[in-house]
């Protein structure tokens, strides 16, 4: 298991180092980058002392090297204009937009993002998992009929409808402020109890709206897994040998049926970063998705290149996680094992 270890470790490093490279390649295909434009915005403006300004940026930040020495400088392979001071050596760079260090631009919103996407994550799996066990075992009953019904319109509606709608009944009914993590009253202001039941409270609609369809996807493949596995000779044979129905099927079939979920784990929180841009810009949720968006849009490289990077970082350990689980859950699977 540590030989293992060490070199799904040493594989994790030489992946995130391609990864940088290709995500450092992509943000710099486009012509130009953020004090190009604004500094060809600025001489048409006639403001030379601001020119000035993003001209010694540039000189500062190395983007006046060649593109490979900027990688490397930005990676912390190779001395920039500060020495070694890249990733490696934890400085995320400058967010030329905010005109502030990278670090404090994602500090609350890396943390946020992780808090969402597990109360998604719990939710989904708290949800869905009962509702497929209960489909499985009562197929095609007026209680499988309406899950299955549930789950093509939780498939079928769009998120950002569906959070507009669901923002609108909790202001009114429940009197949840529109937007946002938390009360504007909480804004800026450091963390208390009363500002993490603000949290608390606000969570709710995201976590509905972005977990939704998940969940509705996540019954429908389980079902059919399990009544994949209910069919198989081994689950008859347990229940011969005098195993009860209830156990028979959490001991075997349910575990079979998970892995695929399992399996998934490495794209799962990267997809919830992703694919909840929209639901974040709807809700106005302070997570780094809106921050991605608006640091491509305005090439601001090192805001991007490191928000990037960090979902490659959670598909990477996630993928870990994954094997790990795998192997703890299914005994026919056994990491490091022998040839034969």
């Amino acid at each position: 298991m540590i030989r293992y270890l060490l070199r799904r470790l040493l594989g994790m490093a030489a992946t995130l180092l391609l990864i940088s490279a290709l995500v450092f390649l992509i943000i710099k295909l486009p012509p130009g980058d953020f004090l190009t434009n604004q500094i060809q915005e600025l001489r048409g403006q006639g403001e030379a002392a601001s020119v000035a300004r993003a001209e010694f940026l540039m000189r500062q930040y190395g983007l006046d090297r060649p593109v490979v020495e900027q990688y490397l400088a930005w990676v912390g392979l190779m001395p920039g204009p500060a020495g070694f001071s890249g990733l490696l050596q934890g400085d995320w760079g400058w967010s030329f937009e905010f005109d502030r260090p990278v670090r404090e631009v994602v500090g609350d919103a890396l943390w946020l993002t992780l808090v969402v996407n597990l109360a998604v994550l719990l939710f989904v799996h708290a949800v869905a998992i009962p509702i497929a066990i209960y489909s499985a075992t009562r197929p095609y009953s007026l209680g499988d009929t309406v899950v299955t019904f549930i789950g093509y319109v939780g498939l079928a509606t769009p998120s950002f409808l569906l959070a507009l709608v669901m923002l609108f009944y909790a202001n009114r009914w429940f009197g949840v402020s529109i937007g946002g993590l938390y009360d504007p009253a909480f804004e800026g202001k450091p963390w208390s109890a009363d500002k993490v039941l603000s949290l608390v409270s606000h969570l709710v609609v995201p976590t509905l709206v972005i977990g939704l369809s998940g969940t509705a996807a996540m019954i429908r493949r389980m079902r059919a897994n399990l009544l994949d596995e209910l069919a198989k000779p081994y689950y008859v044979t347990a229940k011969a040998k005098g195993l009860t129905r209830r156990r028979a099927l959490l001991k075997y079939p349910f575990r079979m049926s998970l892995n695929p979920f399992v399996a998934d784990i490495g794209n799962l929180l990267p997809g919830l970063v992703s694919g909840s841009v929209l639901v974040s810009l709807v809700l106005s949720l302070p997570t780094v998705g809106p921050l991605l968006l608006g640091a491509l849009k305005t090439q601001d490289q090192f805001l991007a290149g490191f928000i990037l990077m960090f979902v490659a970082a959670l598909t990477v350990i996630g993928m870990l996680v994954s094997d790990l689980a795998l192997a703890w859950l299914d005994p026919r699977i056994r990491l490091g094992g022998r040839r034969r």
